[in-house]
């Protein structure tokens, strides 16, 4: 079969899925996420879709619809809340429960549908057995971000978030939801402590922010939470759902820090912000699904992956983040690719965080939900740009298309501190073109940079290597 290269983001460049949470369903893999727009000026504006692959043809992902509007909550009929991050389970019945917060309370929804990617219904708010929600009373801590997972008659259920210096949010908590998916049987207990309760504790510097989720990995439950420093995904183990959690390190940083392969370990090289993901095995393979950030802002959101190893020990290794994340490999070293694919874009002075809107950034034309192909705008001098990996072989030319004022070279290595393999010149144009250049790329495996020297800031939309 002729699969599809998988990149990243995985989706295509003009949607914005982040909180994205997978599943294996039959022979597909599902995600569901919550839905930021294009040039949105809040955090999730969309409805619920969902989009799906073929276990074995991971670049290959299919639209599948609009699963649930926002206006379909009795709380929300007007639609003037938006729908936060959420979580899917399958329940004792077969079918399958959506788990959600609106952005303006602090009760967990629920809605149920008998397939992954139908149309979900509304199905109730989980609540105690005298009947009152989760959440609203007394001592309760409100809802955020679930996470859920069901064995037999039971779903435990994870739930919070804890921003610096609110005392009244403990952490992560947990419940165990009875087989009708609403009702709490088990009262709401602490498993991993926020930042004003983890000094002194395993957890002391990736304590628990928000972005709760949980799987199984064999006998073990595994949770993965953004920690308090909001880029990286961390995670926890232990032998029980309700307690006994041990802190076991970062699964991926979307700044990428603490990765030492091509860099300083603390050297951020990506503008990153909060986190949100999980883990899966797809076909014997493990993988971390995350998000990153675009427009310079926090509010245009795009789902990636990257492939995780999982020790003998139970313990994962942090990812670094890539151009080829679910492709299972590099990606093939010749032809052209968009710029939007870059998973490293940083200047002279690299920032952990996104918000500075004279950086570079990648963006796209047009209004939301128009199928506009990412590009990279607004590159200064001394801006270097990576894509990571392919596999090369034979490659004597490589070209870029940019377009936009400015004046001078990028320069192409596969190091961003590496030897200079040649230079592409470059001149102000307000339309696409291309400029070419006979540089020749070593045989094997590597990543490409380009480090752009000179004056005004062109915008990059691809390049090819042939």
């Amino acid at each position: 079969m002729n699969k599809k290269q998988a990149f990243n983001p995985y989706l295509p460049s003009w949607e914005y899925i982040p909180d994205g949470e997978p599943y294996v369903f039959g022979d597909r893999v599902y995600i569901y996420g919550s839905h930021d727009f294009w040039n949105g000026y809040v955090f999730c504006m969309g409805d619920y879709v969902c989009w799906s692959a073929p276990i074995d043809d991971l670049g290959n992902w299919r639209y599948e619809g609009i699963i649930y509007p926002r206006n379909e909550d009795p709380m929300n009929k007007d639609g003037h809340m938006c729908l936060y991050a959420p979580d899917v389970t399958v329940g004792p019945d077969g079918r399958y429960y959506l788990y959600y917060v609106l952005d303006k309370v602090g009760v967990m929804s629920v809605a149920v549908c008998d397939k992954p990617a139908g149309k979900y219904e509304f199905y109730g708010y989980v609540h105690y057995p005298d009947g009152t929600r989760l959440g609203e009373r007394d001592g309760d801590e409100p809802q955020f971000d679930p996470g859920v997972i069901t064995e037999g008659d039971k779903t435990y259920m994870y739930s919070g978030f804890c921003p610096k210096e609110d005392k009244s949010r403990s952490g992560s908590m947990v419940v165990t939801l009875d087989k009708d998916m609403l009702t709490v049987i088990t009262e709401p207990q602490l498993i991993i402590p926020g930042i004003c309760y983890s000094s002194n504790t395993q957890y002391e510097g990736h304590a628990f922010f928000e972005a709760s989720s949980i799987r199984k990995v064999k006998d073990k439950y595994y949770f993965i939470y953004s920690s308090e420093v909001m880029h990286e995904l961390c995670y926890a183990f232990s032998d029980n759902p309700l307690n006994g959690f041990k802190y076991g390190g970062v699964l991926v940083s979307n700044s990428d820090l603490h990765i030492d392969t091509y860099k300083p370990a603390e050297m951020p090289t990506n503008r990153g912000a909060n986190n949100h993901g999980s883990i899966i095995e797809i076909c014997g393979e493990w993988y971390i699904f995350y998000h990153r950030h675009t427009n310079g802002t926090w509010f245009s959101r795009q789902g990636c992956a990257e492939k995780l190893t999982l020790n003998a020990n139970g313990r994962f290794n942090q990812a670094e983040i890539t151009s080829c994340g679910l492709n299972g490999g590099p990606l093939k070293g010749r032809g052209e690719y968009p710029a939007y694919i870059a998973c490293n874009i940083f200047g002279k002075e690299p920032e952990i965080y996104i918000g500075d809107l004279n950086a570079p950034r990648i963006m796209q034309d047009g209004k939301d939900g128009d199928e506009e192909i990412g590009y990279i705008y607004n590159i200064k001098e001394g801006t270097n740009i990576g894509f990571k990996y392919f596999d090369c072989k034979g490659i004597t030319k490589v070209s870029i298309t940019t377009r936009g004022y400015g004046g001078g070279a990028f320069a192409v290595k596969t190091a961003w501190d590496g030897e200079e393999l040649g230079e592409i010149q470059i001149e102000n144009s307000n339309v696409w073109k291309k400029y070419t250049a006979n540089i020749m790329i070593p045989d094997g495996v590597h990543s490409i940079w380009f480090t752009f020297k000179g004056t005004g800031n062109p915008t990059l939309g691809s390049f090819t290597l042939e």
